[in-house]
Order: structure tokens, then sequence, then C-alpha cells
């Protein structure tokens, strides 16, 4: 994924004079992924997916929850679709991990939002 957060050209802001710093694309791919994040199913996901060492399989994912595998397969594929996730084929199995470059994105958005201090 590309670095989402480089400075687009900035038009002042009407009230403050601030730049914007995405642009419309930049905000609808975070807009997804934060939107991917909010349900509680794939946020625990992705911490179970975290803590595998990298690298798990679907079927050490669905013994954490209460659902069905097709519920299961469908919370993966949506964090799939906006990148939080890169998934592989092996055999019957289907392995996951976290993809550190969209997480490194919404990092720097959040800290982006954070205002700065004054002393």
């Amino acid at each position: 994924m590309p670095n989402l957060l480089k400075a687009p050209p900035a038009e002042p802001s009407c009230a403050a004079n601030a730049p914007l710093r995405l642009d419309e694309q930049q905000a609808q791919t975070l807009a997804a992924q934060l939107k991917a994040m909010s349900h509680p199913v794939r946020l625990r996901m992705l911490d179970v997916i975290s803590q595998g060492g990298g690298d798990i399989c679907g079927c050490d994912i669905e013994c954490h929850f209460a659902l069905s595998q097709p519920t299961i397969s469908h919370h993966l594929k949506v964090l799939r679709d906006v990148g939080l996730i890169l998934s592989e084929a092996r055999g019957v199995w289907v392995h996951h991990q976290i993809n550190p470059a969209a997480l490194d994105t919404l990092q720097d958005l959040l800290s982006l939002l954070r205002p700065a201090k004054t002393e």
C-alpha cells in the first residue's frame, strides 16, 4: 500500500488557514479501513491475528468466536478488502497476517490528528 499521508497540494482552510493533509482518495481509503475496524468482531480478529506470530491459519481464528465459518470468512474478507490483512491460500487452509503498512498509515493519521501541544 502506498504512503497515503503525502501532503497533497494544499488549499487554505477558510477558517484557520490550515492545509488539508489528505486528498479525497486518501480520506476514502482511511475511512474504509476505520469503518472495517469499527465492528467489534473484526477488531477482535485483528487482535487474534496480531498475536499469531505474524501468520495464523483461519481455523485458529475460528476457535476464538462463536460464529459460523461463513460469518468468520465474511469478516476476514472485509478486513482483506480494505487492506488491513493479507491472506494466502496454503492447500485447503488460508493463512492471514496483519498488513503492517496499513497499520503504519493509520497510526500516522491518528498522530496527525493530535493537536500540537502549546506551552
